[in-house]
C-alpha cells in the first residue's frame, strides 16, 4: 500500500508539472473572432494552443485586423481580455471600431477635433474600442470595472466600450478629460510584464509605456515582494529607456513570489516623471 501511495504521489507531481501554465489572471477560452468595422477585415482564430503556448500565425492574423492605418503591435494581454469579453458578451465576432493607431494617424484625428488622447494607448497596441448591443453595454462595463485590472470607458451614445490594459481606471465621456495632456512629462508612466504568471527561474520581459518625455532612466534593479532583483546589463548605474514600449529584461526569479515589480527612476527626472514605477501583479511559482 505504501508503494502504491508513493507511486500515486509521483504521478500527481508529474501531472502537475505537465499542466499548462495559465499565463494571465484574466483570460478567455483561447479563441477570438474579430471584425474591423472600417476595413471589413475579419479573423476567427484559436490563438492559444492546448498546451498553453501561443500561435504566432494566429496572432499575426489578429494584428492585421486590429490595425487601422498600418500594421502595428497588439498586446497579448489585450488579446486575452478581448477573448474574455467575447465569452461574457456572446458577441462573435467582436466588432472593432478602433484598434492600433499609428502616432501619426492619432495626431491627425486630434487635428480634426476627434476625441483622441495625445498619448493614446491605441498607439501602443494596448487599447480597443469595441461595439456591443446597447442593452449589454453597461453590464459589460461594470464587469470590466470589477476586474480591477484595466481601463474601461463607457460610451453609451456611441454604442461602444473602450478597453485597455493600462492602469486600472474607468470613465464616461464627461469624465474622460481626453482633451487634457494627462500623460505629458511622463506623468502616467507605467509598466507591463509580458505575462502575469512565470515559472521560477524564467526571465521576465517588462515594457515601459506612456513614455512622453524620453529618455527615462531606471535603476538596474527591481523589487518584487520585498526582494531585490538585478536587471540584465549589470548591477550598477541606470538603464535608459529611449522610447515608449521599450523593453527591460529581468532575469529569472528563483523563489516563489507574488506582487508588482517596482522600479525606481534615476535623477534627474524629466518634468513629471514618477520616482517609482510598478508593473501589474505577477506570480512566480
Amino acid at each position: 500500500m505504501r508503494r502504491l501511495a508513493a507511486a500515486a504521489v509521483v504521478v500527481w507531481a508529474i501531472a502537475a508539472r505537465a499542466e499548462p501554465l495559465a499565463r494571465f489572471f484574466v483570460m478567455g477560452d483561447g479563441r477570438l473572432a474579430l471584425q474591423n468595422v472600417h476595413s471589413g477585415a475579419r479573423a476567427d482564430v484559436r490563438y492559444r494552443r492546448a498546451d498553453g503556448t501561443y500561435d504566432d500565425a494566429a496572432l499575426a492574423r489578429l494584428r492585421a485586423v486590429f490595425a487601422r492605418d498600418r500594421p502595428g503591435p497588439l498586446s497579448l494581454r489585450l488579446v486575452e481580455l478581448m477573448s474574455w469579453l467575447q465569452d461574457r458578451s456572446g458577441s462573435r465576432p467582436l466588432r472593432l471600431m478602433s484598434g492600433y493607431r499609428s502616432p501619426t494617424y492619432n495626431e491627425a484625428l486630434r487635428r480634426r477635433d476627434v476625441r483622441a488622447a495625445k498619448a493614446s494607448l491605441h498607439t501602443e497596441g494596448l487599447a480597443a474600442d469595441i461595439a456591443f448591443p446597447h442593452a449589454r453595454l453597461r453590464d459589460l462595463w461594470m464587469q470590466l470595472r470589477d476586474l480591477d485590472c484595466c481601463g474601461a470607458g463607457f460610451y453609451e451614445r456611441e454604442g461602444f466600450l473602450h478597453v485597455d490594459v493600462g492602469r486600472s481606471r474607468f470613465w464616461e465621456p464627461e469624465t474622460s478629460r481626453v482633451e487634457e495632456d494627462l500623460s505629458g512629462g511622463n506623468a502616467r508612466l507605467f509598466a507591463r510584464t509580458e505575462y502575469d504568471r512565470y515559472r521560477a527561474g524564467e526571465p521576465i520581459v517588462v515594457r515601459l509605456h506612456a513614455v512622453t518625455a524620453p529618455p527615462v532612466r531606471v535603476e538596474r534593479r527591481a523589487v518584487l515582494g520585498g526582494a531585490v532583483v538585478p536587471l540584465d546589463g549589470g548591477p550598477d548605474g541606470c538603464l535608459a529607456i529611449d522610447a515608449t514600449g521599450a523593453v527591460v529584461r529581468v532575469p529569472g526569479v528563483g523563489a516563489t513570489a507574488r506582487g508588482p515589480l517596482a522600479f525606481t527612476t534615476c535623477e534627474p527626472r524629466a518634468e513629471r516623471t514618477p520616482e517609482r514605477v510598478e508593473t501589474n501583479p505577477v506570480e512566480v511559482r
